[in-house]
């Protein structure tokens, strides 16, 4: 598996992380199987938030799961997130909500600090001296270790920087061979002809390269934000046609030709996975292994129904 180091932030960490959104509907044999089988083949980061699952059944159940794995915590790196409160159909970055939703994860996770707190989703009344407060509070808790954002436009964070003195180091943003417009909007700049020229993020990428934030991937095999998986689905042919073909060559699935894409791009991104198949954490993890040239990552790039102007 490959490691980054995130900078300013946790030290060789694996580039594929498991998500554990899914997790509440397996047994905790079952959900202690699928974080040994990636800590197996190389994983060590997790990622929850604190929506995940009704009062945050993922984390629950991730602390239910974790003493049958035979892990220690030191081996893993543990990141949650806050904000985004399905139950009152709201985000929510106040510094009571920050504070009481991290000592909720602490709680259900049954571990004393998080490596990596993210704030989920952008609140757009949040003030900014309040989320520094609670950031201050956390780290000399000893609760937060790092922080992040996920979501969130390149002015939003010059803003949180202004306030907060602990380094962003992380953005968690969509991103998928189908879903490409983080990495591709630069292609069609100032075309008039087509959707791909609109700017969606502020150019999110290249702010985060040049401000030493890491990009994690969320939803790297789905089309669109629901859409479901793009591998093996009818409406994408050529995209599948392209993956096999490597995935042949590479001894490696059409999933982990796809995670691989995303690897392959020099701003040493990390790929969330959501699958709680077991079989199918060992399948992707193989995207490590996976080398793709620059024309590999074009071609498939072209397969997904892009174009080069």
């Amino acid at each position: 598996m490959k490691t980054i180091n995130i900078v300013n932030g946790p030290q060789n960490v694996s580039s594929i992380i498991q998500g554990c959104m899914r997790m509440p509907g397996l047994s905790k044999e079952d959900a202690a199987k699928v974080i040994r089988t990636g800590y197996d083949c190389g994983i060590n980061f997790f990622d929850h938030a604190t929506c995940y699952g009704e009062n945050g059944a993922a984390e629950s159940k991730f602390a239910e799961a974790f003493p049958l794995t035979g892990l220690k915590r030191e081996d893993i790196y543990i990141q949650s997130k806050c904000g985004l409160c399905f139950d009152r159909n709201e985000f929510d970055w106040s510094k009571e909500n920050i504070l009481a939703s991290v000592d909720d994860s602490l709680r259900r996770l049954n571990i004393e600090y998080l490596d990596t707190l993210l704030l989920h989703r952008p609140d757009v009344i949040y003030d900014p001296e309040e989320v520094a407060e609670a950031f201050d509070i956390l780290e000399k808790a000893g609760k937060v270790r790092f922080f992040g954002v996920s979501n969130l436009v390149p002015m939003q964070i010059e803003l949180l920087k202004k306030y907060v003195r602990q380094p962003l180091v992380i953005n968690q943003v969509q991103l998928s061979l189908e879903q490409s417009q983080l990495i591709d909007q630069a292609l069609y700049m100032n075309n008039k002809q087509t959707e791909f020229s609109v700017n969606r993020d502020g150019h999110a990428l290249d702010y985060c390269r040049l401000n030493d934030i890491t990009i994690q991937a969320w939803s790297p095999l789905q089309f669109g934000m629901f859409g479901g998986s793009f591998i093996d689905n009818p409406d994408f042919p050529e995209l599948n046609k392209a993956l096999a073909e490597i995935g042949e060559r590479e001894n490696a699935s059409k999933a982990a030709v796809a995670i691989a894409w995303i690897l392959r791009h020099p701003a040493k991104m990390q790929a969330i996975i959501g699958t709680m198949n077991p079989a199918h954490v060992e399948d992707i993890c193989k995207a490590s292994e996976v080398k793709l040239s620059h024309h590999d990552w074009y071609a498939l790039y072209l397969a997904s129904g892009k174009y080069l102007p």
